[in-house]
């Protein structure tokens, strides 16, 4: 059981999700769907609360003494996130580049900006939990895929 949990509380970590989640769960020998639904559910679960919570809470601490400088940071990380998004996408879009947005496995890409991203445009929530939900899972199967080598065997 600790290493379920292992793998679910290192998915939530901002940053590292479950691009570095899944293969410490590979490594761990858990069966790759089991280890998708793991770091899966793990990546999700902060989900909602950065959807409706992290903007009013960034906006708040960016002019406090000791945590400004951050917060305008990440404010400005889930901006340049956003339009980006826009920019690559349109309006009409949004679906689409989110979840390819997330979908991708490098850093800064993850389901945390991508919900912060698609709070900033005021997308709809149910749209970015969807949106997010496939890039994540997108994400994990190309981290699967590149932790056990069959990118290697294509000469990748």
């Amino acid at each position: 059981m600790a290493k379920y949990l292992t793998v679910f509380f290192i998915s939530m970590v901002p940053i590292v999700e479950l691009r570095g989640a899944m293969p410490i769960a590979l490594g761990m020998d858990i069966p790759f769907p089991l280890a998708l639904m793991i770091c899966a559910i793990g990546n999700m679960l902060p989900v909602p609360f950065i959807y409706f919570f992290a903007r009013k809470i960034l906006v708040w601490g960016s002019n406090k003494r000791f945590i400004g400088k951050f917060f305008t940071f990440c404010l400005d990380k889930g901006e340049k996130a956003g339009q980006k998004l826009v920019k690559t996408a349109g309006r009409g879009g949004l679906f689409i580049a989110l979840m390819l947005f997330v979908g991708i496995p490098i850093p800064g890409t993850g389901a945390w900006t991508g919900a912060l991203g698609a709070s900033f445009l005021d997308m709809g929530f149910k749209s970015t939990v969807l949106s997010v939900c496939l890039g994540v899972m997108i994400a994990g199967v190309i981290m699967a895929l590149g932790t056990t080598g069959v990118f290697a065997a294509f000469g990748f």
